[in-house]
């Protein structure tokens, strides 16, 4: 059984250093957010009677990819250093949004990355826009491919919410998820023009930790993802055609175009337009059916 986290307090004020009373909140949060997932949300069986609510610390090491004994030092907010990959694991394992994410972050003591400032930035007039734009389906990333925000016919399209925040990622989610390389008509033939971009577009990120452990992690997950990177192709990002294979519309056809948010902003919006009059009528029929 978990258990508590001890607060070294005395009588009267708190005589505890700030590091100590982060610590002692990052532990609480950290428990109050394990203690709301049920284990059939994250696929684990359920095995007799369980004496805590939610899952249990090693069953979020576990699902982490961490150390059990690391993961329920952190909760009983002892003095530890945890990376941003480490935090971003815990963070998907728990489904932390946004706002959850960068107070994790805040807690650990970590910078926040660079994709959570920038979701926070995509501002209200972003969102309209993007509301405004539906039925066409459409996403504004960043350059590392990162998914910041999406309208109701992407989601439909792609079905992003079921996604945890720190896993939205398009590039990771085409090498490492099945549904998605299945959603893509000729990932073949798109995945290499894909790749290109994203080693061109690193070029002035070579040297920051999001870049390097996103690469790290495609490499050792996707063969496909290693043959391609070692390659070393490079290629500016264009406009193309893309199709995708709906489970309820069949395929679609979209010309997407790229607008930059900005005169020297990395941030952009993808507008994906309906290429012919079935795509056009799918995403009226099945994304905003009456």
């Amino acid at each position: 059984m978990d258990s508590a986290v001890v607060s070294p307090r005395v009588n009267g004020p708190d005589v505890r250093g700030p590091g100590a009373i982060r610590r002692a909140e990052l532990a609480g949060f950290l428990r109050s957010r394990r203690e709301r997932i049920s284990p059939e949300e994250v696929g684990l069986p359920l095995a007799g009677r369980r004496r805590t609510p939610g899952l249990r610390r090693e069953e979020v090491a576990q699902l982490a990819g961490v150390g059990v004994t690391w993961y329920t030092w952190l909760e009983q907010g002892r003095d530890i250093r945890a990376s941003e990959q480490v935090l971003r694991a815990i963070a998907g394992t728990l489904r932390l949004d946004p706002y959850e994410c960068s107070h994790l972050f805040a807690l650990a003591g970590a910078p926040e990355p660079a994709a959570y400032q920038e979701c926070a930035a995509v501002s209200p007039a972003i969102h309209a826009i993007l509301a405004k734009l539906a039925p066409m389906p459409a996403v504004v990333q960043n350059a590392r491919t990162d998914i910041l925000a999406y309208n109701r016919s992407y989601n439909w399209l792609m079905e992003i919410d079921d996604l945890p925040f720190s896993e939205r990622n398009s590039l990771l989610q085409c090498f490492t998820n099945p549904a998605w390389r299945a959603r893509l008509h000729n990932w073949e033939q798109r995945m290499p023009v894909a790749v290109a971009e994203f080693r061109a577009q690193m070029t002035e990120h070579v040297a920051e930790p999001s870049w390097k452990a996103l690469v790290k992690r495609l490499r050792e997950a996707s063969s496909e993802f290693e043959v391609l990177w070692t390659q070393h192709e490079v290629q500016p990002m264009r406009n193309h055609a893309k199709q995708f294979r709906h489970r309820d519309a069949g395929l679609l056809s979209f010309d997407f175009t790229h607008l930059w948010l900005g005169q020297r902003s990395q941030l952009r919006l993808t507008t994906y337009t309906p290429a012919d009059t079935a795509t056009a009528s799918a995403l009226e029929a099945c994304a905003f059916p009456e």
